[in-house]
Order: C-alpha cells, then sequence, then structure tokens
C-alpha cells in the first residue's frame, strides 16, 4: 500500500471513527437513561412489595381476630343451648305443677291453712276432729308448696330469659364485628392482590428495561472493540507513514548533502574558498 492510500486509509478510518464515538456517545445515554428506568422500576416494585406485605400483615391480623370472634360465638352458641334446655325443662316444670294446682287462690289456700292452725290451737277438738283437721293441713300446705315452687321456678324462669337474651344480644353483636372483620378482610385482600398484581407488572416491565439495558451494553462493548481496533490500525499507519516520510527526508538530506559536498569538491578544485557549512559538510564525510 503506497503512501497515499496509507494516508487515505487513515482518513477512512477516522471518518469511521468519529462516527462510532457518535454511535457510542448515543448509546451511553440510551444505557444511562433504561438505568434510570429500570432502578425508578425496581424502586416502585420493592414499594409496592412492602405494602403488598403489610397489607397481608393487616388482613392475617385481622383473620387471626375473626377466628378468635368465632371461638367466643361457639362457646356462646354452646351457653345459649345450654340455657334454653334449662329454660325448656323449667316450663316443662312449671306445667306440670300448673297441673297439680287446685282452683283456689293462694290467698284463700293460705288463709284456710292459718284459720285452721289458729282453731287446732285454740279451740278444744276431739281426737277425730283434729286428726281431721291436721290432715286438712297437710293437704293445704301440699297445696301452698306448689304454689312456692311454682313461684321459685317463674323467678328462675323471669333470670334465665333475661340471661338467655343477654346472651343473645352478646351473640348478634359478636356476629356483626364477625361480619364487619370479614368484609374489611375480604376488602384489604382484593387490595393486596391489586397491588401485589402492579407489582408483578412492574417487576416484569423491569426485568424487560434490564434486558435491554444489558443489550446496549452489550453494543457499547462491542463498538469498544472496534474502536479499539480502529485506533490501532490508524496508529499503525500513521507509524508506517511517519517512517516513510523520515525515510524520505532522510534519503532528500543525504542526496542534498551529497550534492553540497560534490559542488565544494568541485570549488576546491577550482581553488575556490569553501563556506563553513561546506567545510563541515566535507569534514563530516571526511574529504576535508
Amino acid at each position: 500500500m503506497s503512501r497515499k492510500d496509507k494516508t487515505k486509509r487513515i482518513e477512512e478510518l477516522n471518518h469511521r471513527l468519529s462516527a462510532l464515538k457518535e454511535q457510542k456517545r448515543k448509546l451511553d445515554a440510551e444505557v444511562e437513561e433504561l438505568a434510570e428506568k429500570r432502578n425508578h422500576l425496581n424502586g416502585e416494585f420493592k414499594r409496592l412489595k412492602a405494602e403488598v406485605q403489610k397489607l397481608k400483615s393487616s388482613r392475617d391480623e385481622i383473620n387471626t381476630e375473626v377466628k378468635e370472634l368465632k371461638g367466643q360465638r361457639i362457646q356462646l352458641k354452646t351457653e345459649i343451648a345450654q340455657k334454653t334446655n334449662e329454660l325448656r325443662n323449667l316450663k316443662s316444670k312449671i306445667e306440670a305443677l300448673t297441673a297439680k294446682k287446685t282452683s283456689r287462690s293462694l290467698n284463700a289456700l293460705q288463709k284456710e291453712f292459718e284459720a285452721i292452725e289458729w282453731r287446732i290451737q285454740t279451740t278444744p277438738l276431739s281426737l277425730k276432729e283434729e286428726k281431721k283437721l291436721v290432715e286438712r293441713v297437710k293437704q293445704l300446705e301440699d297445696q301452698i308448696s306448689v304454689y312456692r315452687k311454682m313461684e321459685q321456678l317463674s323467678q328462675k324462669k323471669l333470670e334465665l330469659t333475661a340471661e338467655l337474651k343477654a346472651l343473645e344480644a352478646r351473640a348478634k353483636l359478636l356476629q356483626e364485628r364477625i361480619i364487619e372483620k370479614a368484609e374489611k378482610s375480604q376488602k384489604i385482600h382484593k387490595e393486596m392482590l391489586k397491588k401485589a398484581e402492579e407489582a408483578r407488572k412492574l417487576k416484569k416491565e423491569a426485568d424487560s428495561v434490564h434486558k435491554l439495558f444489558l443489550q446496549a451494553k452489550e453494543k457499547v462493548k462491542n463498538l469498544l472493540e472496534e474502536i479499539k481496533k480502529i485506533l490501532e490500525e490508524i496508529k499503525r499507519l500513521e507509524g508506517e507513514v511517519r517512517a516513510e516520510e523520515e525515510e524520505e527526508r532522510r534519503k532528500s538530506e543525504e542526496n542534498l548533502l551529497e550534492k553540497i559536498a560534490k559542488q565544494a569538491m568541485d570549488k576546491l578544485k577550482r581553488g575556490e574558498k569553501l563556506s563553513w557549512e561546506e567545510f563541515k559538510i566535507l569534514t563530516e564525510k571526511g574529504t576535508a
């Protein structure tokens, strides 16, 4: 390759180098932009992931509360069933006693009981009369006892009914709380799934951008390798051109010195005076 061809080749390579450097500059900007976008997406992904975890913790906490409330509800239902059974038994007992009581009122029975006792205590009676009255007193006591038991059972019935209503009210309130908590849990779960889906999409996009980032980095690497090769070729060609120019300059100087030396020798032959430069050249060549 001639020096002219080499110089032309160097110009072509420099032109190609400029184009590659511009291409690399654009790729570097693209790499930086992709890295920023990827980092932003990953940051958003981490933020959403933390929100999902927070929502999950809230949901799980509420679900634990719901589980505890349901346990309380089961216990209340057991208590309600027990109280209901007790109340049913009481009603059966009251009904049985009702069937045993007389048509007379408790007040009438008590008055008759007190009157007979007074008569026994204050009136002289024959053994037959006293025995008859004592038997009547026993009958009255039995009848009064029925009323007393009915009163006791009725009072207990009222108490049990009140307790049962209180338990049922607690059970209703508990059920309302369970529904409220369950609805809240479902709402949080729905929000959690929404956030999780958003996070999944962001992660997918971040991974896609990271892939583009790696591809761009690979292009930059390839460009750098090509730039390096071109720089090495330019350096080699420029070295060869400089060496050729140096050789050409050396030969030109050598020819010039030969010419001057020949002219100086001709002057010496003619007996003419030499200049200092001519004398120096002849001395260096060893002809003076």
